[in-house]
């Protein structure tokens, strides 16, 4: 973790305190809006996504992808703005916050679901993870990721994005719709 992400966490660990979201129980059949954070550096795993948001379509969900690009600049793609923003480093503050009005926007909609694919732990995204109004969040797990997920996936480096988004996926077909406690 490089110093900038350790100022970082700093800030949001007291940011946190002043968190509050509407928490629930969402399984995938009921859940009317998700949001999906990820790494588009990997341009296979941006693949993964993609397909991903389809099948979340299919099912008629009202689908929003944040995409974090671990470099200075976005590259030159195609991709539809009704689905994916993406930022890059260039929307970090100097403790790496991101900063940008449709983060914003994504961090204070109450979608029903957030989908953190974000695998290998930038900061950027578990910013924006931590501090989403999502009324069900769910992601990898670990001990620090407890206080920012309701729901935590155990992942194993060797076996990949798409072993991890059919894990989630399982298991939120699982799930009956109950409220959480707080």
């Amino acid at each position: 973790m490089s110093i900038k992400d350790k100022i970082g966490t700093f800030f949001l660990q007291k940011e946190m305190l002043s968190i509050s979201r509407n928490k629930a129980l969402f399984n995938l059949k009921d859940a009317k809006t998700v949001g999906i954070l990820f790494d588009a550096s990997n341009k296979e795993e941006f693949e993964l996504v993609k397909k991903y948001v389809v099948y979340l379509k299919e099912l008629k969900k009202k689908v929003k992808t944040i995409g974090y690009f671990n470099s200075k600049e976005i590259p030159q793609m195609v991709f539809s703005k009704l689905e994916y923003d993406f930022f890059s480093q260039k929307q970090l503050n100097w403790y790496n916050k991101p900063s940008d009005p449709f983060i914003d926007n994504f961090i204070n909609e109450e979608i029903d679901i957030l989908i953190d694919l974000n695998l290998n732990n930038h900061f950027p995204l578990k910013y924006i993870a931590t501090s989403s109004k999502a009324k069900f969040k769910v992601g990898k797990y670990s001990e620090k990721n407890k206080t920012i997920y309701d729901m935590l996936i155990d992942y194993s480096d060797t076996k990949g994005l798409k072993y991890f988004m059919r894990q989630i996926d399982i298991y939120l077909n699982m799930i009956n719709n109950t409220t959480l406690s707080e």
